[in-house]
């Protein structure tokens, strides 16, 4: 809730973790049963659950005649980093104790595991007969999938795109023990101090599980039919660090933000809001930080921010999510401010970053949004304000 981003109230918990405890993790809350049968949220995945809210939400929001809607004209582009290990984790826990007999094994593992997973789901809820696609760009998937979207609304292969991205992180062992190996699962003694980018005490990522999806239409369409449009899609910009499979490289960094800026017409002084990926990473903090410093040199109303602070890292959700965390600004005028910030790390220093007290900007037009991922894939999405021409 806005409320809560302005407030500095972050909400970060306690789960108990298969094989390994208690572990700190951003929880998803909602009804799956609102959309979904019984039956159905049984044999398919937590991640298309999330997804089947998201989707639905944000229809019954868009004030889409979806009734009437021509289904083979929508798209459906969910980012996500990893699908399926929830249950394929519990399949093997579950035939371990019957000796691994495979008779024992479900014969619903492929459809949870294929690909296009989440965006499949979504189809068959909702009965959409366009294309769908799962966008797997690890932690860049959320600004992935809206990417995705936007491309195929402009080559004319739908009219309406459902597009974001989710994530099913905290009910998996797996994520948890391979950050944990890497000494990069986040420790704290208060789950809501755990997450606290930039701050120099700040050791690790906590893990989250969430979803955000958007509707998104051509602007002449949301025009014509009247449309309550929320914010404009102004520049994008994929591209790769191919240097290695876990550390950013800040150059590679600095070229995805350029570009975006670049594709948009702007200059970085447009901007008023970076939302930055920052995840509490020693090394991976630092180095964003190096990146915006070279775009952002001099651009004293450029304010920076973190989103990840509050709810921990969503994963493929991320960048959509950390993005609805910004849009309000653009009707408040306010930018929420970075929390757990107690000591500033000297390498994370940024002129105008916002840390712990919201700011009044007064008039918010530009927001870039960061999404960085392994294996060196990095996004970066401006949005701008919707001026009503």
């Amino acid at each position: 809730m806005r409320s809560n981003l302005l407030a500095g109230q972050a909400r970060v918990e306690r789960i108990d973790m298969r094989y390994m405890g208690e572990v700190l993790a951003g929880v998803c809350r909602f009804d799956p049963f609102k959309y979904q049968k019984k039956k159905e949220v049984r044999i398919g995945t937590r991640a298309a659950s999330i997804g089947i809210y998201c989707a639905n939400e944000a229809i019954q929001n868009s004030g889409l005649d979806w009734d009437n809607l021509a289904k083979d004209r929508v798209g459906v582009y969910v980012g996500t980093t990893e699908h399926g290990n929830v249950e394929t984790e519990t399949e093997i826990y579950n035939i371990s104790q019957f000796d691994y007999d495979t008779k024992f094994w479900s014969h619903h593992h492929n459809p949870r595991t294929v690909a296009n997973n989440p965006a499949g789901e979504i189809t068959i809820n909702l009965g959409i007969t366009g294309p769908h696609l799962s966008i797997g760009a690890a932690c860049a998937a959320g600004n992935a999938g809206l990417i995705q979207g936007l491309q195929m609304l402009r080559l004319g292969e739908v009219d309406v795109a459902i597009a974001g991205g989710v994530s099913e992180s905290i009910h998996t062992f797996g994520i948890f023990a391979g950050f944990k190996s890497q000494g990069a699962l986040a420790v704290h003694e208060d789950p809501n101090k755990a997450s606290r980018p930039f701050d120099i005490e700040r050791n690790g990522i906590v893990v989250s599980e969430g979803g955000c999806l958007y509707v998104l239409e051509r602007l002449e369409d949301a025009l014509a039919r009247g449309s309550q449009i929320i914010a404009e899609i102004a520049g994008y910009h994929i591209n790769s660090d191919a240097t290695d499979y876990v550390l950013p490289n800040p150059e590679r960094q600095t070229q995805c933000m350029n570009k975006a800026l670049e594709k948009a017409g702007m200059t970085p002084a447009d901007v008023q809001i970076v939302n930055t990926h920052a995840t509490s990473t020693p090394q991976g903090d630092i180095q964003e930080c190096a990146a915006v410093r070279e775009v952002f040199r001099g651009c004293d109303d450029t304010w920076v921010n973190n989103t990840k602070s509050y709810i921990g890292h969503a994963m493929g959700a991320a960048g959509a999510l950390e993005l609805a965390g910004n849009l309000p600004s653009f009707d408040d005028g306010m930018i929420h401010p970075t929390i757990n910030v107690d000591r500033l790390d000297p390498q994370c220093e940024l002129p105008t970053l916002v840390t712990n007290q919201p700011h009044n900007h007064g008039s918010v037009d530009t927001i870039l949004n960061n999404s960085f991922g392994m294996l060196g894939i990095n996004s970066a999405l401006v949005v701008k304000r919707f001026d009503g021409g």
